[in-house]
């Protein structure tokens, strides 16, 4: 099959790499002339590991070509897949703005037998808006084809996904088929249903996967009040099939998808007459929750953190990815520059990303250690192996008293972080009580 993908950002981009090795022939096609060009030379300008020797391997064998928009001129192929970006207004609502463009100029250059996939997240009913509104009286078809891929590991999610979900009209067997032609190579159950439904599949998923994550930092903040271990807690859960599998409790989530689907699908809700107060809670709780370092920093040190020295390891959301997109760790930072605290970070990855969006005064460095000389404090947001496996005694080494960690992820052992000489602190692990100074 020939497919055109437009807009070559984290999905984009995967789905071109993916749809070539499958043996496609793909075009990649994008607004951005720097990020065309990167990619026309075989370097992808995002970090998604294995990505780029699959864009290099398509370039190569000659199925894989990037062009920027406004050069392109050319048949559009069977299928003109959208995964342009969808970000939150101040609403809270979805911006569909760049989809918007993007169906103009696929319409401008539509053929018999087209298929437009949305693979961007849209809120429910947008399908059909677009059928009924912008692909009103032309021969295009539509369908919807929700991803599902994980910032880390979205190769291998594209490669072996859990499920592939097909949005189409009712009786469009031939946009179906079309679809699941495309996926050709990969084993997965087909979930076949109208448009509405597809779209509401994406929002549930993550919307349910927030609330999992909010549910057990809520049990961990209860355990840390009892005297319970939240690893414990957890463990039992995920043995319990009703339950699912183990969630860590943490300092909550972050990203390009959770954090704007979940505002997106609250709005929906408001604007459709349903009061979604699980949601609206699951919202609330993860704002808090990212922000449990400084509590806890204002506690141990008697309130007043101005003059502080503190380390934060970790800047990208979660670990095997360079995106700060909603990440913790802005939060958090911009809220101790803002306190008067003195703020040294180090993340493997997403420097020049974290760059971008932290105040002035932060100093982003070059290793664990470095970004730890001189602290009072450590913060630990992201579990990346570097970071875990620091050389924590030399840390300890270089570090003032009291040398306190808030480990943000529970991905440190406390017995071994106390024999060190720490005063460690993590989430609902039965931690004891902060000091006052």
């Amino acid at each position: 099959m020939k497919i055109t993908v437009i807009g070559l950002g984290y999905v984009g981009a995967v789905a071109a790499g993916g749809l070539a090795y499958a043996g496609h022939e793909v075009i990649g096609v994008d607004i951005d002339c720097h990020r065309v060009q990167a990619l026309s030379s075989g370097s992808v300008p995002i970090y998604e590991p294995g990505l780029e020797p699959r864009v290099a391997a398509g370039i190569s064998n000659g199925n894989l070509r990037f062009v920027h928009v406004d050069e392109f001129s050319e048949h559009i192929g069977d299928i003109a897949l959208i995964a342009t970006g969808t970000p939150p207004r101040e609403s809270g609502a979805a911006d569909l703005s760049q989809v918007k463009v993007a169906l103009d100029w696929i319409k401008s250059r539509s053929h018999d037998n087209l298929v437009v996939l949305m693979k961007s997240t849209v809120p429910p009913g947008t399908g059909c808006r677009i059928l009924g509104e912008d692909l009103r009286g032309t021969d295009i078809r539509y369908a919807s084809n929700p991803e599902f891929l994980r910032e880390g590991r979205a190769v291998q999610d594209w490669n072996s996904p859990d499920r592939i979900v097909i949005g189409a009209e009712p009786g469009d067997h031939k946009t179906v088929e079309a679809v699941k032609k495309m996926h050709t190579g990969i084993s997965a159950p087909f979930v076949v249903t109208d448009i509405t439904s597809a779209e509401m599949t994406k929002y549930a998923s993550n919307a349910f996967l927030a609330t999992r994550i909010s549910f057990i930092n809520e049990i961990a903040a209860l355990c840390d009040r009892v005297g319970a271990s939240i690893d414990a807690v957890s463990e039992g859960l995920a043995l319990d099939p009703r339950t699912g599998s183990r969630i860590y409790a943490g300092v909550g989530y972050g990203g390009s998808c959770f954090p704007k689907d979940v505002r997106a699908l609250d709005y929906l809700a408001l604007t459709s007459g349903v009061n979604f107060e699980l949601l609206r809670s699951v919202i609330n709780v993860n704002n808090k929750q990212r922000l449990l370092p400084l509590y806890a920093l204002r506690s141990r040190f008697g309130g007043a953190i101005s003059g502080l020295k503190v380390g934060v390891l970790g800047l990208a959301f979660k670990p095997e990815t360079d995106d700060v997109r909603d990440a913790p760790s802005l939060d958090l930072i911009r809220a101790l520059v803002d306190e008067g605290v003195e703020v040294q970070a180090f993340d493997p990855r997403a420097t020049r990303t974290a760059a971008r969006e932290l105040p002035p005064s932060a100093q982003i460095l070059d290793d664990p250690v470095e970004a730890s000389a001189g602290t009072h404090a450590l913060v630990l947001l992201t579990e990346w192996e570097q970071i875990v496996n620091s050389d924590w005694t030399e840390i300890a080494r270089c570090m003032r008293p009291p040398r306190f960690v808030f480990d943000g992820r529970n991905c440190l052992s406390p017995q071994t972080m106390e024999m060190i000489g720490f005063e460690y602190h993590s989430v609902g692990r039965n931690n004891r009580p902060l000091p006052f100074v």
